[in-house]
């Protein structure tokens, strides 16, 4: 066994100043399990030491919500007596080193932290950020990460909705992978981790422990080098038959009586969720390790606290009901084992082999745990947008930028997750702005999305924190749901380097804002940082700010809600004002080759107003398709409405006043386009009366996309276009 010294406690993640206070709280030297024990619950992963101070800023209360951060999921009222329980959270590094099981286990673990609140998750989405497509290990991880989240979903039984999928070389070196589950429980019926009761037993439940997944937690909260691959066995293993065994279990026994607290063994695993559980409940907890079911020989006390082995969960049951809940996980043939009982003695004791392997005071564990307010520099403003000239027209921009990675279709990445599994599904990947799930044995529906975008994050960091927020609210309301709340899933590089800590800060100062100006409050999340790779010659390179964004809504009756695909005749509106903005637009990016200017303007009252009178349209049944103008500006925003229907439009020659390529494919915020019966005209006085600019775009109708040049684009060559590209970079060997 290894001397425990600050060089152990280092390549354990601490510095000299955290070890200095692990020996102010133990006043002696930790035990190797000891060490283990602060070493994860003091990780970035665990303890949000770098994030705490700004994730406090965020608006997190309104009269919906009934848990926001704090326990392992939100929850918030859908009505009918029902919650909404949902999280999302990252499994970045791992699935760079082994892309499947990192994104598989990525799902299950977001699956736990769902369902162990009480809730039958009924869907699960998902936002990935690539390297260039033509890095060398880019097809492989794209191939792994899609199998992995299709592999567990699918056999699970939750069906996979909606997300989102960006390709840029600032990820060549640490993809992100960010998992979304959400769903529903009585309001009743919520369970929470908070242990209580002294004397009460602690039991272990799912799978046996085994080695897999030892120092994950701290192999998430540090940078990758060359030697990355090389931490394979830091990545846990999934099984979701054994998962989908344990969620029918929690749920029976969530029927009856028994449950005092119950948490998932999640990051750092049985270290934190006994730690968890017992500090949050204020009394203490003493674990036998000998009861702890393992499917490894000779396992250490060290070993088995910090495996990250997957599909187990950590209860306190009630004594009297010990035998009811061990019936019922025999019966769905998963492990049951009382490992410990609750103590009125405020410490964490552990044993094994009639040893104390670990006693230390849980107060100080989570009251001294460190807490940095780190440097911040002053943001670089982004380069000079440069001259604007379009040398190729708008025709060929529209073909080039419908086939480009982040705007193709994604129809090869969603048809291999079930995304219908369940029978609740309304709206399936690629119909609507958000996706849309029915609330089984109600008219409820729950519209759901993820968004951001981090060119903009990377060139104006609050106004991309701000705009992620907005087109989540914005996807919402385009279906014609209530926008209800948000969690996020913050994705940054090194804290300890001032500019991505300014990143970092300033967008959440944005996210805030959108947050309180849309009533759309932050219920639960994930902070992932250290999202670099060093390179041989020492520099890191970091991933692009990425602050992605998990909405929901509610619509009262499902029924009423609406797609993306155009109808066949009727006339196209334009919601919002249109500038011409096209500073990170990806026109600029695709066209001139550049990733120069400002992010667009977030004007947050426009949103809420444009917004609002979109979503009274569409309940009052006036709209027959909705979608949101956002990457690629109007005319891709129209061609995915072409695309995804069986109808083309007639585009009218705007009287702008601005250069073509500017009013088409800008990227101006608030904006929608609706498609309405007849002329319009009604829908039209409509924004008028209510202050909302609006203008007629386009006359439905006919097989083919007419431009403003009088060019026409059949909808079966856009189609052509648009699904080129996944099935050609797949088959790249």
């Amino acid at each position: 066994m290894r001397e425990v010294n600050e060089s152990l406690a280092r390549e354990f993640g601490l510095t000299a100043e955290e070890y200095g206070r692990v020996l102010s709280i133990m006043g002696r030297t930790p035990s190797l399990t000891e060490l283990g024990v602060f070493s994860v619950m003091w990780s970035e992963h665990c303890s949000y030491k770098s994030s705490r101070k700004w994730l406090r800023t965020l608006p997190t209360t309104a009269p919906w919500v009934i848990h926001g951060p704090g326990e392992n999921a939100g929850v918030v009222d859908i009505g009918q007596g029902l919650a909404a329980i949902f999280k999302m959270e990252s499994h970045n590094h791992p699935s760079f080193i082994e892309p499947y099981q990192g994104a598989a286990t990525g799902v299950g673990g977001i699956l736990r932290d769902v369902f162990t609140m009480g809730a039958r998750p009924v869907a699960n989405l998902n936002a990935l950020r690539f390297g260039h497509p033509l890095s060398p290990r880019t097809r492989e991880i794209v191939d792994g990460v899609v199998r992995g989240i299709g592999g567990y979903g699918n056999c699970v039984g939750v069906p996979t909705v909606g997300g989102e999928v960006n390709f840029h070389p600032a990820y060549d070196g640490n993809p992100l992978v960010n998992a979304m589950t959400v769903g529903v429980a009585r309001q009743d019926r919520i369970f929470l981790s908070a242990a209580a009761g002294i004397g009460n037993p602690v039991v272990y439940v799912g799978s046996k422990t085994g080695r897999d997944g030892i120092h994950g937690a701290t192999m998430s909260s540090a940078e990758f080098d060359e030697h990355a691959l090389s931490k394979r066995p830091t990545v846990q293993v999934g099984d979701p038959f054994v998962e989908k065994l344990l969620i029918e279990a929690c749920l029976e026994l969530m029927a009856t009586d028994a449950i005092v607290a119950i948490q998932d063994m999640g990051a750092a695993g049985l270290t934190s969720s006994s730690v968890e559980m017992a500090g949050k409940g204020g009394v203490g907890i003493d674990l036998d390790l000998d009861a702890v079911p393992q499917r490894e020989p000779g396992m250490t006390a060290y070993e088995m606290m910090l495996s990250e082995s997957q599909e187990r969960m950590l209860m306190v049951l009630k004594p009297e009901r010990t035998d009811v809940a061990r019936a019922i996980f025999e019966k769905w043939e998963l492990d049951f084992a009382i490992i410990g009982t609750l103590t009125d003695t405020g410490h964490i004791v552990v044993r094994h082999k009639g040893q104390v392997e670990a006693d230390i005071p849980l107060d100080p564990l989570a009251d001294q745990a460190p807490v940095y307010d780190r440097p911040r520099a002053e943001l670089t403003a982004p380069q000079p947008l440069g001259e604007i000239y379009d040398p190729i027209g708008l025709e060929e921009s529209l073909l080039r930028l419908v086939g480009t990675p982040d705007l193709a279709s994604r129809a090869w990445i969603w048809n291999q997750y079930d995304s219908t599994v369940g029978g609740q599904t309304v709206k399936r990947p690629g119909g609507a702005d958000a996706a849309i799930v029915r609330v089984e044995d109600t008219q409820l529906g729950l519209a759901l999305t993820t968004d951001c975008t981090p060119r903009y994050c990377y060139a104006s960091p609050a106004r991309g924190g701000a705009q992620a927020v907005a087109e989540a609210w914005r996807n919402i309301t385009a279906t014609g749901a209530q926008p209800l709340a948000v969690t996020d899933n913050l994705n940054f590089g090194n804290p300890e380097k001032p500019e991505i800590m300014a990143q970092f800060v300033a967008a959440i100062e944005g996210m805030g804002e959108a947050c309180r100006a849309l009533d759309f409050p932050v219920v639960s999340g994930n902070v992932s940082l250290y999202n670099e790779t060093k390179q041989p010659d020492g520099n890191a390179i970091a991933i692009l700010p990425t602050p992605a964004i998990g909405g929901l809504g509610v619509l009262e009756d499902v029924s009423r809600s609406v797609g993306l695909a155009m109808p066949q005749s009727g006339t196209l509106l334009l919601i919002g004002e249109t500038k011409g903005h096209l500073g990170q637009s990806i026109w600029l990016r695709e066209v001139l080759g550049r990733e120069t200017g400002e992010a667009p303007e977030v004007d947050l009252a426009a949103e809420k107003r444009n917004g609002d009178f979109v979503r009274s349209q569409i309940l009052a049944g006036n709209v027959a398709a909705c979608h949101d103008v956002a990457d690629g500006g109007i005319l891709i925003a129209v061609a995915e409405m072409v695309m995804a229907g069986s109808s083309g439009c007639r585009l009218d020659v705007p009287e702008s006043g601005m250069r073509p390529e500017a009013y088409w494919f800008g990227e101006d915020q608030a904006r929608y386009l609706l498609a309405v019966e007849g002329d319009g005209a009604a829908c039209a006085e409509a924004a008028g009366k209510a202050g909302v600019p609006v203008r007629v775009l386009a006359s439905i109708g006919g097989d083919s996309l007419v431009l403003p040049s009088g060019a026409t684009l059949s909808v079966a060559r856009l189609r052509t276009e648009n699904e080129a590209f996944f099935p050609k970079l797949m088959a790249r060997q």
